[in-house]
């Protein structure tokens, strides 16, 4: 998902300034420098692995404990180097890899080239279920470590990755991809430290990172997850506070209370009753641009064929959703309506690529309904998370498909996103349901393969376990295309694809609308929108 001086804040974030004290002597410049501030933000769904995180709330705080390859810019979402010094390939294939001196785990351990390939070795093999297990499929021997269900791994190390020296490792593709430098800002390619080998499931609890916080104390779960400034983090990218407090909320309205009660200095994701107001509010400490995250309705292909196994159906159901109100009446302009499976800030975004599927017409929705015979008993369970403000757009949704269809339609609450995957995900729910994607690196490639791939249904987001060989074979030859002009054709090509196919159905795009108050500064949004911290202040 998701850095200069005006700073990301991801998915459900909050960020508040608790308390602030400089010393005597201080000059202006520096007499607020310090501080504490308070995050708000959801319960993470994983111990705060890089490899072992695939969403949101917990990438967030990785952001502030770890130091990636490579971080992407925030006004142009270009890739740029990081703790690498270089990432060097003259064919795609094969990559070389040098770190920068001077960085260090926050128990003091150097970070090395080891640290990298210890993490990705470990995010690599099955037998560990990371997440991310699939962002490392690429890389020479992964099929040894990842030979699928029912199978063992042959092999505890990829292939592909050999240490040179202490600051220096290669990395050996299966194929040419010219993606690969700018996946490297993704979460899962995270250091790792020794410490990590001793005891995976607890270090997740109180990792041990190499970025400008460090944890103080273990995560308390569904209440807090508290990091400190780490001291020895390089001057250049050292942080500005003392602490910082990622206080859980399942409650926007709460959190927006608490940003008029000063207890909460930064919220980016806004409870739709501020929608109106937030603007007038907070004048120009309200921030609101374009960001790279898609809003869809999921759709159980494989758990549930009779209601969802039809080309037609899908096509109904997306013409008979009116985009452009729920955007106008129930987000007031906090997002736009989708017409591509691709964001409109990332390139090979096409207007209107949807074409008639993402064109309200109630009235041929309701013949291509008829002709593909409906749904099984007339009656849709329309499912979303409770603690992420979703209730009023699925409520819409759910009377335009009853006005429009003719179905018997009901929305159902579930208490966290994490109950609602782990419910579909198990096939334990059949009925539609609410999805997202936030970018993990600023291509359209990721709008394609984490989602819709036939890996991404183990260690991905395509919950729906979408299955096309068609397009598995266009987005490998876009893979492999080392011209970028011709490689982004061909990820177009299969957009297309799912676009025909509607596995799921892109209702809208993301925007970023942030408030915060005057005791703040250095606050923005990037297109993962991810928040910066080391670059915040007080004012």
């Amino acid at each position: 998902m998701r850095r200069t001086s005006a700073q990301c804040i991801a998915g459900a974030l909050v960020v508040a300034v608790a308390a602030t004290a400089c010393g005597a002597g201080e000059d202006a410049q520096t007499a607020k420098a310090g501080g504490h501030i308070t995050v708000v933000l959801g319960e993470p769904r994983h111990g705060l692995v890089g490899q072992e995180t695939a969403e949101t709330e917990g990438a967030e705080v990785l952001h502030a404990l770890f130091t990636g390859l490579v971080t992407y810019d925030t006004k142009t979402s270009e890739p740029k180097l990081a703790i690498a010094e270089s990432v060097d390939t003259t064919d795609s294939k094969t990559w070389t890899i040098r770190i920068k001196d001077g960085f260090t785990f926050h128990n003091g351990e150097k970070v090395d080239a080891q640290s990298f390939v210890r993490a990705w070795n470990w995010g690599a093999n099955q037998e560990n279920t990371a997440e991310a297990m699939g962002f490392f499929s690429k890389i020479e021997g992964s099929q040894e470590l990842a030979p699928g269900k029912g199978r063992t791994p042959t092999a505890k190390e990829l292939r592909g990755l050999k240490v040179i020296d202490d600051r220096t490792f290669t990395v050996t593709l299966k194929a040419p991809f010219s993606q690969f430098r700018t996946m490297l800002g993704y979460d899962a390619f995270y250091p790792l430290p020794k410490a990590f080998e001793a005891d995976p499931k607890g270090f997740g609890q109180a990792p041990i990172g190499n970025g400008p916080f460090r944890m103080d104390g273990a995560w308390e779960h569904h209440e807090q997850i508290k990091v400190k400034k780490y001291d020895k983090y390089p001057a250049e990218g050292r942080a500005k506070l003392d602490s910082v407090t990622f206080k859980i909320y399942d409650d926007l309205d709460a959190a927006y209370r608490d940003l008029h009660k000063n207890a909460v200095q930064i919220t980016d994701k806004l409870p739709v009753s501020a929608l109106d107001k937030v603007s007038e509010e907070f004048g120009d400490r309200y921030i609101y641009k374009p960001e790279a995250s898609v809003g869809y309705i999921g759709l159980p292909l494989e758990a549930n064929p009779a209601a969802f196994g039809k080309a037609g159906i899908r096509k109904a159901i997306s013409m008979a959703i009116d985009r452009e109100a729920i955007c106008k009446k129930i987000f007031r302009g906090t997002r736009k309506p989708a017409d591509d499976f691709i964001s409109p800030i990332v390139p090979g975004y096409r207007r209107g690529a949807l074409g008639e599927a993402g064109t309200y017409n109630p009235t041929k929705a309701k013949a291509l309904f008829e002709q593909a015979g409906g749904i099984p008993g007339n009656k849709l369970e329309l499912a979303y998370n409770d603690d992420g403000g979703h209730k009023e757009w699925i409520e819409a949704v759910a009377a335009q498909l009853r006005a429009n269809l003719g179905l018997d339609v009901s929305a159902k609450p579930y208490q966290s996103a994490g109950a609602l995957i782990d419910d579909v995900k198990s096939q334990e729910f059949k009925g539609a349901f609410r999805m997202g994607w936030a970018m993990d690196y600023p291509a359209a490639e990721n709008y394609l393969r984490p989602v819709f791939s036939k890996e991404a249904i183990a260690n991905g987001s395509n919950f729906g376990r979408y299955a096309s060989e068609e397009f598995e074979s266009v987005l490998a030859a876009a893979d492999r295309a080392t011209d970028p002009a011709e490689s982004l054709t061909l990820y177009q090509q299969a957009d297309d694809i799912v676009i025909r196919d509607l596995p799921y159905i892109p209702v809208f795009t993301y925007m970023s609308a942030v408030a915060y108050s005057k005791t703040v500064k250095n606050v923005g949004v990037d297109a993962q929108g991810r928040m910066d911290l080391a670059h915040v202040e007080l004012n």
